[in-house]
């Protein structure tokens, strides 16, 4: 596979290395502040987006690592707690773990087969931007300590790029089910001696069967373990179809970007078992009637293809207690969603306070009666 990197874009004021800014839109120098806006033109010839056979990617087995930044400067640590692998181009390497904050991380040597990115979801939204929603956030969980906001400072926010794989296939299935209709019979029963009537529904099953066309068009896996699982699904789906960037050094150069360790081979695992259980659900769409039983589906996936894409998240990362909690915001579209403890003192007293209003409220009405 080609790499789709291309060379440095030097300042042309200072000569320095330009990079992405997301309040800007723009390459930004960081030593001078002059800023150049970016257009598809700028890329070099065979860089465009492109979507790769997986049947051969799986065969092939890349001999060569590429880098994430072309000719650009790159190292990579690995924590030893929750097992991320940092990559960082043209920047200073942190002394802890960006995503746990262990100091516990130690110099990762690049593998062979690593794939590097084909494209990239630049950021939209700016640290400033971000800052001020996360404080607004912090603001409306009622039932944290006291001592989060001190705890959890916003000036540890951190913008990563994280790894993610996106897939492509055709899906052509078959299925097979019985269909059930509902119907209504009236039959009789006795209750305290005397004979009543009620209505009961039926259902009458009838075999049914049909076949379904449909198209997967950029599923996303995430290729990251530094990053809370259930926060990416609540901080919505970023725009691959549509917005994604060739992949160029810019882009990442400054920032932080988290190397996959959720392989190809295992992301397009668990990409297939998504993709059946979405087929499933389109094919018991179609069963007509009311409902159904014994659903069976044979399906066939062709022209499946995929990209290994880096994503843009804003990351607040700290410790309360013993624990560590994480607050994620979409460098794209800006939806927040994070984890905090909880303080029980609140918690006790606002269950007591709506206790006290319980019994009050019984003893004004209850007492009328």
């Amino acid at each position: 596979m080609d790499n789709a990197t291309v060379g440095k874009h030097p300042c042309p004021e200072c000569g320095g290395d330009l990079q992405w800014n997301a309040s800007k839109q723009a390459l930004a120098c960081p030593y001078c502040g002059t800023v150049v806006p970016w257009s598809p033109a700028q890329e070099a010839q065979g860089t465009a987006v492109v979507e790769l056979d997986l049947a051969r990617a799986l065969a092939e087995h890349p001999s060569e690592q590429r880098g994430y930044g072309g000719d650009a400067e790159r190292r990579e640590v690995q924590c030893r707690s929750c097992k991320a692998i940092s990559v960082f181009v043209d920047g200073k390497v942190a002394q802890r773990c960006e995503f746990c904050g262990s100091p516990s991380i130690i110099a990762h040597e690049s593998l062979g087969d690593a794939i590097t990115p084909q494209s990239v979801l630049p950021f939209k939204f700016s640290d400033g931007q971000v800052r001020d929603a996360i404080r607004k956030w912090y603001g409306t969980r009622w039932f944290a300590p006291n001592r989060l906001k001190t705890a959890a400072l916003t000036d540890t926010l951190k913008g990563v790029y994280l790894p993610y794989w996106t897939f492509d296939a055709h899906v052509a299935a078959r299925w097979r089910a019985e269909a059930g209709y509902y119907y209504y019979e009236t039959e009789s029963y006795i209750e305290n001696g005397q004979r009543r009537t009620r209505e009961v529904r039926r259902v009458r099953w009838e075999p049914a069967s049909g076949a379904l066309q449909h198209f997967f068009d950029d599923e996303l896996v995430p290729g990251t373990v530094g990053v809370h699982a259930g926060l990416l699904e609540q901080i919505g789906q970023f725009p691959t179809t549509t917005d994604l960037k060739a992949y160029s050094p810019e882009f990442v150069r400054g920032w932080l970007v988290e190397r996959y360790q959720v392989d190809l081979r295992r992301a397009s695992e668990l990409n297939t078992e998504s993709m059946q259980q979405q087929t499933r659900q389109l094919c018991a769409n179609d069963v007509p009637g009311d409902t159904h039983r014994n659903l069976q589906v044979q399906a066939d996936y062709s022209g499946r293809t995929f990209k290994h894409i880096l994503v843009p998240v804003w990351l607040v990362s700290y410790t309360y207690g013993s624990r560590n909690f994480q607050v994620l915001a979409n460098g794209y579209t800006g939806q927040i969603a994070g984890e905090r403890p909880y303080s029980w003192v609140k918690i006790f007293f606002a269950a007591l306070a709506a206790l006290i209003v319980a019994v009050i409220v019984f003893g004004l009405f209850g007492g009328q009666r």
